[in-house]
Order: structure tokens, then sequence, then C-alpha cells
């Protein structure tokens, strides 16, 4: 079993790759393996809705300059994903809600049923404005939310300084300890991915 965790942050060696590498090594610790993904400073494109990937049936993004594509191909051999994001003005980063949103719609069936997680890290405020944003794609995903102790949120301003939040990094690792937990549990049933759904009914409003 293995878990995907993305770093959301530009930086490679900020406090939001800290808390996602205290998540990885208790994962590792539970016998799963734990791959981090960096998005970095580089440009990822928003959806323009143009809807290509699914008129033809790509099972990714129509545009493949940016990492969005590279992500989903990991996310085929994992099993559960982590999302980790710095808070920027009350919300994770644009590269955060472009990447997510991107993926999401073009790979559904790639991520339809897997055990996910959001992690925020801040300075000081606006951490749950932010947590609660990268959670409610995970929903409309049919992905289990994986919780914790606490929300997973995590303190620090300078480069590593979020590790000496003691009680966010316990939270990473109760949430590393329940991701475990719930996917040796479905594996271990041999259940199928997810449960047998009715079809969807989509209903407008504006009629």
């Amino acid at each position: 079993m293995k878990v995907l965790l993305i770093n959301a942050g530009p930086h490679p060696k900020g406090n939001t790759f800290t808390a996602l590498s205290e998540v990885a090594k208790q994962l590792e610790k539970n016998g799963l393996e734990a791959e981090i993904v960096q998005v970095g400073a580089k440009p990822v494109r928003s959806c323009i809705a143009c809807g290509q990937c699914r008129i033809q049936c790509l099972g990714r993004c129509v545009f493949d300059d940016d990492v969005c594509n590279r992500v989903i191909e990991k996310m085929e051999v994992c099993d559960a994903l982590v999302v980790g994001s710095p808070v920027y003005y009350g919300q994770p980063t644009g590269a955060a809600l472009s990447l997510m949103q991107r993926m999401f719609f073009s790979a559904t069936s790639v991520f339809d049923g897997k055990p996910a997680a959001a992690v925020a890290v801040c300075r000081r405020g606006g951490a749950t404005a932010a947590f609660q944003t990268l959670n409610m794609p995970f929903m409309m995903m049919n992905m289990p939310v994986v919780t914790s102790q606490y929300w997973n949120i995590a303190y620090g301003r300078e480069p590593g300084e979020v590790a000496l939040d003691v009680e966010g990094m316990q939270t990473m690792r109760t949430l590393a300890n329940n991701m475990a937990f719930m996917l040796k549990s479905i594996h271990a049933g041999g259940q199928p991915q997810c449960p047998e759904r009715e079809p969807w009914q989509p209903m407008h409003f504006i009629r």
C-alpha cells in the first residue's frame, strides 16, 4: 500500500514539507510506502472548463505542460492521498486549488473511493478556512476523509519552524496512524474500493 502526499507550497523544504514529512515517516513506520510530490514554484494551469478531458475520454487533463498529469500517473498506483498547502490569505495556494480541480475532474476514476486527508500550515490565522477548502473536493470525489486528533493544522513561519509545534506534529502522526489503520482494514476485508453507487441524478435549480 502506498500513499501519495502533495506539497502544494512553493518551497521544497518549507514548513508544509516538514509537516508532510512527519506524516510520511509515520506511514512508513506503519509499513506503508509514502511519496511526497513537490508542486514547486512553476505555474500550474487553472481549469478552463473546456471539457476535452471527458469528450476525448483521456483520463487526464488535455493540457500537459505542468505537474497535473504527472500527479495523476502517480496516483494510479497509490491507495490514498494527502494534500498539504501553506495558507495564503485564508486559502490554500492557487497551485493547490488549480491542481485539485483539474486532476479530480479529468481523472475521476483514479481518485474515486481512495482515502484522503488535507494538511494546512500557517504562520498565524486562516488555517481552518484553508483546511475546509482543501477537504471539500474529497467529499465530492467519494473519498473517505481520514481524521486525526484535531484538524490537520500546524504552525510555523521560518523554514522548519513548524517542527516546534509539538501538538501539530503529534496531529500529523495521528493522521498517519489513522490513514494506515483505514487502508489496512480496507485491504484485510477484501472489499471493493468503494460501495456500489446509485446512478447520478443531477438537478439544476434554474429551469
